[in-house]
């Protein structure tokens, strides 16, 4: 069984590395000392290069490299080189893409239960929503729905929280009312843009910055990391630190071919994937003040959202929390509470 499946990916890679040369990219094979060629695994993501996705996905190859001593090589392709969101979940559920690097919003489609990461205003601070993406009982349910889904979760971790920007400043929830504001094509995202009384409108992320600078929108919401790296910011007078979501990015694999690996393979996968997991989300603490400094050298200004208007927005967002608890799995919802009681400050 083993030996077929390998046999099944080395095609798939191999008609992957035809495509790419064609398309005037270059798949990385090496050959080992008894001549055997080895194509590098591709780990694709649709994020651009200057990202901690890129960070996240280059440290994990790079482990895996160095704890294999050469002997397993991935070779990451940004940008959406591979395909899309949607697409690239697709792959490696299909086995052609072993390796991704994503957001958990596009994954809602293909595992309803992972709505639970789109549950408004659950953090107050990020270190909180950390404790409980580690916290053993909890990662162990969210593991599980991974695999179910046919992929193995090998780490989580995060751009910081997603905020908004506008070219209308908000100082109370009545301030959201009528911007028309892109968002990812999720229900609960839309949802909660609705609840607080913004219009929302998915858009394809490349026409985001036209969309701005053409007044097709009037906001749009991501982390600081997307904002600057697509200079989103140069089109908007406001930066908005709504917190509404942490933008969390998880690392995945197909779980047929994490299965089919030797222990000390998996072993290897699970070390790597660890190490780059803390790596990146050091690398996106330390990048915020960074991003922060870009957008307000520009001029965009930044604007804090006091409590008054938190808690309004939390309690406009109520119905949304609702309809994400009678849609997920009960013990899944229930212990993302349990845990936000247990790390809350």
């Amino acid at each position: 069984m083993r030996t077929k499946y390998r046999d099944r990916i080395s095609m798939r890679f191999a008609v992957i590395a035809a495509l790419a040369l064609i398309c005037g990219l270059l798949v990385t094979s090496c050959s080992s000392d008894d001549g055997e060629q080895r194509y590098a695994y591709p780990l694709a993501t649709a994020s651009p290069e200057d990202t901690v996705t890129q960070i996240y996905s280059e440290k994990f190859a790079e482990e895996v490299s160095r704890l294999s001593d050469g002997r397993i090589k991935i070779q990451v392709y940004a940008n959406s080189t591979l395909g899309g969101d949607r697409e690239l979940l697709e792959s490696c559920k299909d086995g052609d893409i072993p390796f991704v690097v994503q957001n958990t919003a596009p994954q809602v489609t293909f595992m309803p239960d992972l709505a639970i990461f789109d549950v408004p205003c659950a953090f107050a601070e990020l270190d909180e929503c950390r404790e409980v993406l580690d916290d053993p009982e909890f990662s162990s349910l969210i593991s599980s729905v991974y695999e179910k889904g046919g992929y193995q979760l090998l780490g989580v971790a995060d751009q910081g929280f997603r905020v908004m920007s506008s070219n209308k400043p908000v100082k109370s929830i009545s301030d959201f009312k009528g911007q028309k504001i892109r968002t990812m094509e999720n229900p609960f995202h839309l949802a909660f843009w609705k609840s607080i009384g913004a219009n929302p409108t998915p858009m394809s992320f490349s026409e985001v910055y036209i969309g701005l600078q053409q007044h097709t929108i009037d906001a749009q919401e991501n982390p600081y990391e997307v904002i600057v790296s697509n200079r989103l910011y140069e089109q908007q007078d406001y930066v908005i630190e709504t917190n509404h979501l942490p933008h969390l990015i998880t690392l995945i694999m197909n779980d047929e071919f994490f299965k089919n690996m030797s222990a000390e393979d998996q072993k290897i996968m699970k070390e790597a994937a660890a190490t780059a997991t803390a790596y990146a989300r050091q690398a996106s603490d330390d990048r915020i003040a960074d991003r922060v400094k870009t957008i307000e050298d520009s001029g965009t200004e930044i604007l804090k959202i006091d409590e008054n208007t938190y808690r309004a927005i939390v309690k406009a967002s109520a119905e949304v929390r609702e309809s994400i608890q009678s849609k997920v799995d009960s013990e899944v919802y229930n212990t993302f509470i349990e845990c936000i009681d247990k790390y809350q400050n």
